[in-house]
């Protein structure tokens, strides 16, 4: 039986930063945008703070940067503490998402519910069992998120671990790439990585960070106990900030010219070694 450490809650708030996407249109270069369907999506006011009262799930709500009205500051007011991001934008990238009168707000509803880290992780220990967890650090590009998604499902991972903030968003597309893993497996969005990260040291878990930057191999890791995977972003790995605060750091050795591996399939490796070694020890 695993007993959990002390725990600390999450807060505060990153960056966000969202691909460009093209779309055939007259609007400025710097707004075009990819349609999305329009049952993702709910626009208005009325309709987006009606949504937040009867508890559906937002991945993310636009809201135009210069909106001041008093309904506004109650929508606002209404997100204060939840783990839906919300980006001030032009008005051109909300009339590109629809032709419909979004009165300055879109919202984009979450296929998927989201889990509660601080709730999740002290389960798993009361289960008796040692938590086996992923967090993606910023991976952004939706066909790796959906590989790994669904390896995570096949792995045997109990939650899949995300920033509110800078990473892919949940919607249908994400499902269809995942291969409907996403329904079944628990996804956390946390508002601070670091605060996520020191909150799964403290509970004793063991944060292993896959980066080029180390000469150890991940073979050398006892993945038998605890572990929470962490893989950075496509382009630039993990955050610096967040790398400090792995108590492992471990590599893949690779041969020939090319210096890395594809995100995905570097996630695959290290879950499957985690499994491995985890199947040995039954």
């Amino acid at each position: 039986m695993f007993t959990p450490k002390r725990q600390f809650p999450e807060r505060v708030s990153k960056k966000t930063a969202q691909p460009a996407h093209k779309n055939v249109s007259n609007a400025p270069k710097d707004y075009q945008t990819k349609r999305v369907k329009e049952k993702e999506m709910i626009f208005g006011l009325h309709a987006v703070i009606e949504a937040i009262d009867a508890g559906k799930v937002l991945d993310k709500v636009l809201c135009r940067r210069d909106m001041s009205s008093q309904l506004s500051k109650e929508l606002l007011l209404r997100l204060e503490g939840t783990s839906t991001p919300v980006q001030k934008v032009p008005v051109e990238k909300l009339n590109q998402l629809t032709d419909k009168n979004h009165q300055g707000v879109i919202a984009f509803i979450s296929p998927i519910d989201f889990h509660r880290l601080d709730t999740l992780v002290p389960t798993i220990f009361e289960e008796g069992r040692a938590p086996f967890l992923v967090v993606l650090d910023g991976v952004t590009d939706m066909r790796n998120f959906g590989a790994i998604a669904r390896t995570c499902a096949c792995a045997g991972v109990d939650a899949l671990i995300i920033p509110a903030r800078g990473s892919v968003a949940i919607n249908g597309d994400a499902i269809k790439t995942s291969a409907g893993a996403l329904h079944t497996l628990p996804v956390c969005k946390v508002e601070n990585m670091q605060q996520a990260l020191q909150y799964l040291n403290e509970s004793g878990i063991t944060t292993i960070a896959a980066t080029e930057h180390s000469s150890k191999p991940y073979t050398t890791i006892d993945m038998t106990q605890p572990v929470a995977i962490v893989m950075g972003s496509e382009d630039t790995g993990i955050y610096q900030e967040n790398l400090k605060l792995c108590s492992q750091k471990v590599s893949i050795p690779m041969k020939g010219t090319i210096e890395s591996l594809n995100v995905s399939v570097a996630a695959g490796v290290m879950m499957y070694e985690v499994m491995r070694q985890r199947t040995l020890t039954v």
